[in-house]
């Protein structure tokens, strides 16, 4: 099974999310894509398996892939301080794969009936939705 990671700016959080995943499912394949190379880098040295960079990077990934993670931003459109294209939002948004929005209501998006909760807590969250997939799956 493949393990999309999708993140931006600096790439932190797709960092712990691909370290997360390496921790718990080491079976998986995860796979980095960063709207810039410094997240890119970053979730590489989290552990992901392969990585790559930018808009076109995430549409064919997205196509590939069985899940997806990332922070809600990912399926906005100029999200992320604008390092989400509209296509790349569009391909997370059509993607086959289940996908796992953490809502980190920053970048003018607020998700109504989220509490405002410490980033690792939304990553165990994401992590255990993770974990339900892949039961349903086996």
């Amino acid at each position: 099974m493949t393990v999309l990671v999708i993140d931006g700016q600096g790439g932190s959080l797709g960092r712990q999310i691909v370290k997360m995943i390496c921790e718990r499912f080491s079976a998986l394949e995860v796979i980095a894509i960063g709207s810039n190379s410094i997240a890119t880098a970053n979730m590489l040295k989290g552990g992901a398996v392969r990585g790559a960079t930018g808009e076109n990077a995430v549409c064919v990934a997205a196509r590939r892939a069985d899940v997806i993670i990332g922070p809600v931003g990912i399926v906005i459109a100029d999200a992320l301080l604008g390092e989400i294209t509209k296509e790349m939002a569009a391909a997370v948004g059509q993607s086959r794969a289940m996908r796992i929005l953490i809502p980190m209501n920053k970048c003018d998006s607020l998700v109504a009936g989220v509490s405002e909760l410490p980033t690792a807590a939304l990553i165990e969250d994401a992590m255990q939705k993770l974990e339900k997939i892949l039961s349903a799956r086996a």
